[in-house]
């Protein structure tokens, strides 16, 4: 590829810099206007993000949704983890470790990069290689050119030196599972580029993940993987590495060039691997053989993907002629994944289906893929004003019920997300990026290796103002700023760009402006405290109890390492119907810990359930509860939709309460509760005998089908989603009733069982009622039982039995099934019954 050359518009140094005070935005200002927040931590936004503004509001909203959205899948998975990202709201069954899956990892990667947190941005970087049960390649991915691209933002050599062995491992690992050394290329199917029966897997007999074969994005990625460990070698004085990854790159883009590049319809398509039914041959594009061979379509959105990383050479860019077309891949809420016209062209009703419907990770590449068109290329095919006009199409497809919102697919021409929207699973779905859109290609900050600063906004000629204030770049806080009559910012007219609070270049009117950036100072240590209150089920401490939970929302919500505040679907503890004037919630530790810092996420629904009109913290210290001195609160009073932290000279303890008491008419809830220390890692393990009797315990039951997991149900994970992994039910059970059986071990005092209660919405629901039963040495005896929470069988609920307490070896709840339905499980847990 020849490199556009640059419009030197400015180039100055930093010594020339005219000063000028405070920030570009007022920063809570610009908070409230939009009035959609379920997120209110303003001061996470005000430290953490870029902030940005334009005289297009729909974009301004979509830009902090998507910063919200990137809160509710921060996931604290271990201290030994720290963060990472799922991409479903839940942790569906193909998720790798605290749901994280890598489908949308480099998407994820390049919107993170543009927070002013290394921590976050490291461990994302860490967790695909350094904790167990991550699954760096169960779906294609570009890793190794976003972990290059995060260096492009932050600046960080070690941060290089970091991941340099990772990019390689993944590397290594791409070419033993999915190198044809033959064909020389990168061999997968559309499955695995998360685009499932698409155009070419319906012509195979495998209509969901069918086609294998040599793809325009792995391929493409693997190329871009390929140049970012070359530059990164490079970086760190590996000339002979950065020589053989280069040369790797360049005979991959040689060959993607010349097998996946059709002349004659002046597109990128996927190839067949192998011959497929009605005639299709091995190493013939889409429609050039079967069925429909011949037909001038079979274009797909994937066919601009080598763009996205600059992989075509001049000569291409007729590819994009198609894109804002209506009679191909432009609609109202589009682009289309496949263009219209095409044979097998298809709205699909429920997600997912990939042969026309608009696709957020699609538009996301396509909307890279344009910018760097119009950075790095000649060419006259697509203009500015088609990038704004797709990124407001893109912008206004993120939209329900008149708010900011994205799901996993939408209807192209009127921008449904019905049939691709499930409930507790598609919600707010991470699998496409914006912000990085904005940054990067409306506002124009191009990231580049070297000691300059380029920017070149693709903003529309009619707008009079915008501002993207406060990034964090290799070491500097830049700020970009038009204003048009010098009113909106009071810096002056024109165009200008600021390095560390100093006016650094101003142009008349937006265009290319690059300047020379002095050395970015030494970037400061990242602090690296630990979470204690965490357990996503690795082991039976922390543990978390409470003198009164509401059935649908159990205590082992505060410590999943995830926070969001809306109500549907839950994340959340709440006292909702508890008879006490006040409720408490103790954490566990199950050994001495040192704590230094709490912070309680308290929700505040408006109705119902409202921040507590105060509470206390107590840690237990001598056989009793005691006050903890010197706590400094922040905010002072209790306040919803944000962490209230509570900071205080560290002390050591096993336990602590939190005591909360209730504003009058309204419960009290959380969505989190975490406890911060500084400490070595890993951490000692617990010492404690597991409050839980049920925990890691053998479990039978009356019918299980083979291989059914019964084990899940004393993992100690609850999992109430429909596509979790971690439940289990009577399903091919021809009983009218069955047990679930726990042998506890050893003789046990028992006085209070949860059964928490799955239910699929079809053939899986809650049991008409059920009954708990003891082994007394001869035989099976009920228990008595002294209350039942609720008293009726709930799904999606701890459904609370407390009993007589007696001494057993072996438990079991016996159910009446909901015929036709049968009864579905996540946990049960089995306690003594003592507070």
């Amino acid at each position: 590829m020849t490199q556009r050359p640059l419009v030197l518009t400015a180039l100055l140094c930093l010594s020339a810099l005219v000063p000028i005070h405070g920030q570009l935005l007022n920063k809570d200002t610009v908070l409230r206007r939009q009035t959609w927040w379920d997120n209110k931590d303003w001061d996470w936004y005000k430290t953490k993000i870029p902030f940005f503004e334009s005289p297009d509001t729909a974009i301004d909203a979509t830009y902090y949704y998507r910063w919200e959205l990137i809160t509710k899948h921060l996931t604290y998975g271990a201290p030994e983890t720290g963060y990472t990202f799922s991409e479903f709201i839940d942790r569906p069954f193909w998720s790798g470790a605290y749901g994280a899956i890598s489908c949308p990892l480099g998407h994820q990667a390049y919107e993170i990069r543009w927070l002013k947190d290394r921590r976050i941005i490291e461990d994302f970087a860490r967790y695909w290689f350094e904790t167990a049960g991550a699954e760096p390649r169960s779906y294609s991915n570009w890793y190794g050119d976003a972990m290059w691209a995060t260096y492009l933002a932050v600046g960080d050599t070690l941060f290089v030196k970091m991941v340099l062995p990772h990019m390689e491992a993944q590397f290594r690992g791409w070419v033993a599972e999915h190198w044809d050394s033959i064909h020389a290329l990168f061999r997968w199917d559309g499955m695995h580029d998360g685009m499932e029966t698409n155009i070419n897997s319906r012509q195979t007999e495998d209509v969901f993940s069918g086609g294998d074969g040599y793809r325009p994005t792995l391929n493409s990625y693997l190329f871009a993987d390929a140049i970012a460990i070359a530059k990164s070698a490079s970086l760190l004085g590996d000339s002979a590495k950065a020589k053989a990854y280069a040369e790797r790159a360049m005979a991959l883009k040689e060959r993607v060039q010349k097998q996946l590049w059709d002349p004659k319809r002046q597109f990128f398509f996927p190839q067949f691997a192998r011959n497929e039914k009605d005639g299709i041959r091995a190493g013939s594009l889409t429609y050039q053989d079967g069925p429909h061979a011949g037909d001038p379509h079979g274009r797909e959105e994937i066919g601009f993907v080598p763009w996205q990383f600059n992989l075509p050479d001049p000569g291409y860019e007729r590819a994009w002629r198609t894109l804002m077309d209506p009679a191909s891949f432009f609609a109202p809420f589009g682009p289309t994944t496949t263009e219209r016209g095409d044979p097998l062209f298809k709205i699909a009703p429920r997600c997912c289906e990939w042969s026309g419907n608009s696709w957020p990770y699609a538009t996301s590449q396509t909307l890279v893929a344009m910018a760097n068109l119009l950075n790095d290329y000649h060419q006259t095919v697509v203009t500015p004003d088609d990038y704004m006009r797709l990124l407001k199409v893109y912008t206004l497809t993120q939209r329900l019920n008149g708010r900011p919102y994205i799901a996993e697919a939408a209807n192209p021409d009127n921008g449904s997300w019905d049939g691709a929207n499930t409930y507790y699973h598609s919600e707010h779905y991470f699998h496409s990026q914006y912000v990085n859109l904005i940054v990067t290609g409306l506002a124009g900050l191009r990231p580049r290796g070297d000691d300059s600063l380029e920017v070149h906004p693709l903003i529309p000629a009619a707008w009079d103002y915008f501002a993207l204030d406060d990034v964090a770049y290799r070491g500097h806080r830049i700020s970009i700023a038009w204003d048009r009559h010098g009113t909106r910012y009071h810096r002056g007219k024109g165009f200008m760009l600021f390095v560390d609070g100093k006016q650094a270049a101003r142009a008349p009117r937006p265009g290319r402006l690059t300047i020379l950036l002095a050395p970015g100072g030494a970037l400061p240590p990242v602090d690296r405290p630990v979470n204690l209150a965490i357990n996503n089920g690795r082991g039976a401490y922390p543990w978390v109890f409470a003198s009164y939970s509401a059935p649908e929302s159990p205590t082992s919500y505060l410590i999943d390492g995830q926070a969001w505040y809306h109500q549907s679907p839950p994340n959340r503890w709440t006292t909702l119907g508890s008879p006490n004037a006040s409720d408490w919630i103790v954490l566990d530790f199950g050994i001495t810990r040192s704590v230094e810092q709490l912070k309680l996420y308290f929700l505040d629904d408006s109705t119902g359930v409202r921040p507590p009109a105060q509470y206390q913290i107590e840690q237990w210290r001598g056989g009793k509860w005691l006050p903890i001195p010197n706590q400094r609160r922040s905010p002072s009073l209790p306040t919803g939709r944000r962490p209230n932290l509570v900071t205080f000279s560290r002390i050591e303890t096993a336990k602590i309460r939190v005591d909360l008491t209730s504003q009058t008419s309204a419960a009290t809830g959380l969505t989190e509760l975490e406890a911060w220390t500084h400490a070595g890692l890993p951490l000692s393990p617990a010492e404690a005998a597991p409050r839980n009797l049920a925990f890691g315990r053998k479990v039978s039951a009356s019918f299980a089908e083979p291989d059914s997991h019964l084990q899940y149900l004393t993992d100690g994970i609850i999992a109430f989603s429909y596509y979790g992994r971690n439940h289990w039910s009577f399903t091919g059970s021809p009983n009218g009733q069955d047990w679930v059986e726990v042998n506890l071990g050893a003789m046990q005092s028992v006085g209070r069982v949860e059964a928490y209660l799955w239910a699929d919405g079809r053939g899986v629901r809650a049991p008409k009622s059920y009954t708990v039963q003891y082994w007394n040495g001869r035989a099976w005896t009920p228990a008595h039982v002294r209350s039942e929470l609720p008293a009726k069988p709930q799904a999606s609920a701890a459904n609370t039995i407390l009993l007589d307490p007696v001494l057993t070896d072996h438990l079991r709840i016996v159910f009446e099934h909901d015929l036709p339905a049968v009864t579905g499980l996540t946990e049960v847990m089995i306690l003594d019954g003592k507070p």
